[in-house]
């Protein structure tokens, strides 16, 4: 008994479970970069040396950004709102300078909301270290050297309370006997900072790893319509293909059984087609012999006549038997170098007299039936060498397919039956003739040929004769 087939997840749910797994790696990657990662650390200053550096002393901090000091005619802009921060920290830089405040200014950058959640105790710019350097008890500053002349050594601040420090960036100032004003702020952060760095670095192993995996999972869920459209191109090329594997997705499944149906049932329906009219060209031999038969006693003008006309239908008959016996009968099907099979059919129809031509060639490979497609170019050259004098050939590709053109110098055809003639049986006229019995099957057959392979065959109206152009899809 045979096993039902296991039940196929959707399209759908698998593009949501491919959604769901990478959303779920990247936000795991991210809680690993919040949770693990050490946080960015603000700049710290001590007013001592921002002090300093305005009275000309060092720019360097110990535990933030070097400063930078130009001189400017103006004070640097106060902030939109008088924060306590900054009423604060002119205060005590004034303090520390021995200035009056309304010759300071002192405009601190507000702490980022990032900052704030991960520093909830650094809250204020401006905030007390009650520590002393060297535990000495704080004393008054000393009175500026630098401020209206060139820069001195380092000054050293000892102060009375605690001591003030400045948590992020800022911007100082402290007027000169001149009017101008020294100006010092904190280098801006550069970027990358080696925070940035590790985060980058994290995320890009994260889409190292995240992305080959996705790229294997949407390939195993797109692997079935591929397989599709191959099915369906090689049905294209070949009636007779096999029939496709039921696999992949539940939608992939069911598009496949109705292929598998479809495909069945045009087989079916051109092997009946096939067969009644093989069945009904058999069965015209009979009444054709009878006929035959009885013009033994017509009349010797009348039989000869008749007789004429019943050999031609006895060789539409045998050419439609022929046809139909080929077609019906599948054949293995093979990569062929198509120039190799273009020179042997050459090669035989210059060996009995035929003027042809291969030049301006190339090797191209395809996947056919190598005694139809030799029936193909022979039908065609013949046709060329008996009704247009000569056959010019050339062997090329053209994107992804092979082309044949084959070029004679006969009279050519109109327009209206460059497309007629592939009907059964239409001749344009009694000197274009496929096949040596002229009966008008040699282009539908070469035709049919060609459209069975994944190719096609059409007649091209030139100056000086007809070309046959042919083109099958390369291997």
């Amino acid at each position: 008994m045979k096993l039902p087939a296991p039940p196929r997840a959707s399209i759908g749910l698998q593009l949501v479970a491919l959604i769901v797994a990478c959303l779920f790696a990247t936000h795991l990657l991210v809680f690993f970069a919040i949770a693990l990662l050490p946080p960015p650390q603000p700049p710290l200053y001590r007013l001592t040396e921002i002090a300093g550096a305005l009275q000309g002393g060092p720019l360097t901090a110990r535990f933030g950004r070097p400063m930078l000091r130009n001189v400017a005619d103006a004070p640097p802009p106060p902030p939109a709102a008088r924060r306590h921060a900054a009423v604060h920290g002119e205060a005590a830089l004034a303090a520390a300078l021995g200035r009056p405040v309304q010759d300071v200014r002192f405009v601190p950058r507000p702490l980022a909301l990032f900052e704030r959640l991960l520093h909830p105790r650094m809250r204020r710019m401006v905030f007390e270290d009650r520590r002393t350097p060297d535990g000495a008890p704080p004393g008054p500053p000393p009175q500026g050297a630098g401020l209206d002349g060139p820069p001195g050594p380092p000054p050293q601040f000892r102060f009375r309370g605690p001591r003030e420090m400045v948590l992020g960036d800022f911007t100082a100032a402290v007027r000169r006997a001149d009017g101008r004003w020294v100006v010092v702020r904190s280098s801006p952060e550069p970027f990358p900072t080696d925070w940035q760095k590790r985060i980058f670095l994290l995320l890009a192993t994260g889409f190292a790893v995240v992305a080959p995996a996705g790229f294997l999972f949407a390939r195993r869920i797109t692997a079935p319509l591929k397989r599709f459209s191959e099915a369906a191109e090689r049905l294209g090329r070949d009636p007779h293909a096999p029939q496709m594997a039921l696999s992949g997705p539940a939608e992939i499944g069911a598009a496949a059984e109705a292929f598998n149906a479809m495909q069945g049932r045009l087989k079916r329906y051109v092997d009946d087609r096939t067969a009644m009219v093989g069945a009904i060209s058999h069965d015209l031999r009979t009444p054709l012999a009878r006929i035959r038969f009885k013009l033994e006693r017509a009349p010797p003008a009348l039989k000869q006549t008749v007789l004429s006309d019943v050999a031609q239908m006895e060789q539409m008959i045998q050419g439609v038997l022929t046809f139909i016996r080929n077609e019906s009968t599948p054949r293995h099907r093979e990569r062929l170098d198509l120039l190799s099979l273009v020179e042997c059919v050459a090669d035989d129809a210059a060996m009995v007299g035929g003027d042809v031509e291969i030049s301006g060639s190339a090797t191209v490979t395809v996947d056919g039936d190598a005694v139809a497609l030799q029936r193909l170019f022979v039908n065609l050259v013949d046709n060329a060498v008996k009704y247009g004098g000569q056959a010019r050939i050339r062997v090329g590709r053209e994107d992804d397919h092979a082309v044949v053109e084959i070029d004679d110098a006969g009279e050519g055809l109109s327009h209206d039956d460059l497309e007629r003639v592939f009907q059964p049986f239409y001749r344009a006229d009694v000197s274009r003739n496929l096949d040596a019995g002229g009966i008008g099957l040699g282009l539908p057959i070469a035709r049919s040929t060609a459209r069975a392979h994944g190719g096609d065959v059409e007649l091209v109206a030139r100056p000086e004769g007809l070309r046959a152009r042919v083109t099958l899809p390369l291997a």
